[in-house]
């Protein structure tokens, strides 16, 4: 296997986000490769003998390289209405194993021209959603803010606040505690009448200094009419170890209830969580961008690549005008060596863009019925199938829709969801 057909393969097999990453250090890497300005973009559309235009027979065309896009509609019978006639089948290994320096291979690649942009997706609805997350302490110590404590309490709720770890628990004894508010003079029991405050704080069972005490915080808190809540109480308070060994059959005559009762008590027990702390982080959300944009239009199923997920590369025409063909010292070498390496480089992006839309139209062909009616309508479908539709390897279709996702109608699905 060629070093440039592995590069064609890792890209097929990266996400959106691990992708803009490479391309990001490729750019950093590679003086050959540079990645154009908006205005550049609008300057080089407006040199173009026409615009970008979408034929009759669906097929768009990016005239810079003048290579047909691969997919397009599907009609609401499932059939495809343009199919590229050139793929590069990367387990078939038909990437040449050397590319002239003055190739006539295209030097521009813009990601976005895989897939018409969508006027319906801009975005907008992933703005104002991201926004980094309050830590546990932070969500603790604006409670100590609201809450009606002397000066001296608040005090001794910020040291307790500072003894909670990340699973929301106390991870100090109380006279350890003590010892870092010596200058205010108070005894354990005041400072375990704030603890007590504390543990009344969000989330439930915060400030536990053992699994006893989070889950006993946790039950007292249910309604008092909550079904089997005392017996709940009850079996946590004295028989946890007995629970924790799964000897049902003891438990069961301990706590004088049959089986079923006592199934019942278990189940609202696991229904508490053991690490309330847990719930509260400071990590920065993690959203999932789409690869792929299936819409409905005038009866048919429209599949395109996300045109805003990575950016608009080309080879640097200044530096690829300073290799010298028949010139074998350093400088010209260095130049030569990065400019194929750019040329795999986007030659390689056009393969993983064109397998993908691809294998993406392939799915959207066999499970129409299912954006249109849901779940219910899901048509059993295995990778095989898709290799045999796109005429590639197992593999590749396994690669292509590892971490890779569809956003339609009906919600994001990766598109590993649409097999069995």
């Amino acid at each position: 296997m060629t070093p440039q057909l592995q590069q064609a393969i890792r890209l097929l097999q990266l996400s959106t986000l691990e992708l803009q990453l490479e391309i990001q250090q490729a750019l950093e890497s590679n003086p050959m490769l540079e990645e154009l300005a908006e205005g550049e973009q609008e300057m080089e559309e407006e040199g173009m003998e026409e615009p970008e235009r979408v034929m009759e027979t669906g097929e768009t065309r990016d005239l810079m390289t003048d290579s047909p896009e691969v997919g397009g509609e599907i009609s609401g019978d499932g059939r495809e209405d343009d199919k590229s006639e050139s793929e590069l089948d990367l387990q078939g290994g038909n990437i040449p194993d050397d590319l002239a320096v003055d190739s006539t291979w295209e030097d521009h690649y813009d990601l976005s021209s895989s897939g018409t942009t969508n006027p319906e997706f801009d975005g907008k609805e992933y703005e104002g959603r991201i926004g980094s997350g309050e830590s546990l302490r932070n969500h603790l110590l604006r409670q100590v803010q609201l809450a009606p404590f002397s000066p001296t309490d608040a005090e001794i709720a910020i040291a307790l606040v500072d003894s909670v770890n990340e699973d929301g628990y106390l991870g100090s004894s109380l006279e350890e505690i003590q010892a870092t508010v010596a200058e205010l003079e108070v005894g354990l029991d005041e400072i375990e009448a704030v603890l007590h405050q504390l543990q009344n704080f969000d989330p439930i069972g915060i400030g536990a200094r053992d699994l006893r005490e989070c889950l006993r915080l946790q039950l007292r808190a249910l309604p008092i009419g909550t079904p089997w809540r005392d017996q709940a109480y009850i079996l946590v308070s004295d028989h946890l170890a007995i629970l924790a060994r799964h000897d049902f059959t003891l438990l069961s005559r301990r706590m004088n209830l049959t089986e079923d009762e006592l199934r019942t008590v278990v189940h609202l027990i696991q229904h508490l969580n053991p690490r309330p702390g847990a719930q509260i982080t400071d990590d920065e959300p993690q959203y999932i961008v789409p690869d792929v944009i299936v819409t409905r239009t005038r009866g048919a199923w429209k599949v395109e690549l996300n045109a805003d997920t990575a950016p608009r590369l080309r080879v640097n025409p200044r530096y690829a005008s300073l290799v010298r063909r028949a010139d074998n010292s350093p400088d010209n070498t260095y130049l030569r060596n990065n400019l194929q390496e750019a040329r795999w480089f986007l030659k390689s992006l056009q393969s993983r863009n064109e397998t993908l839309l691809k294998v993406a139209t392939a799915i959207v062909e066999r499970q129409c019925a299912f954006l249109e009616q849901g779940d219910e309508a899901m048509r059993p479908l295995v990778l095989h199938d898709i290799s045999e539709a796109v005429g590639m390897h197992d593999s590749t279709i396994s690669r292509v829709t590892t971490q890779k996702y569809m956003n339609t109608p009906r919600g994001i699905y990766e598109l590993k969801y649409f097999f069995l």
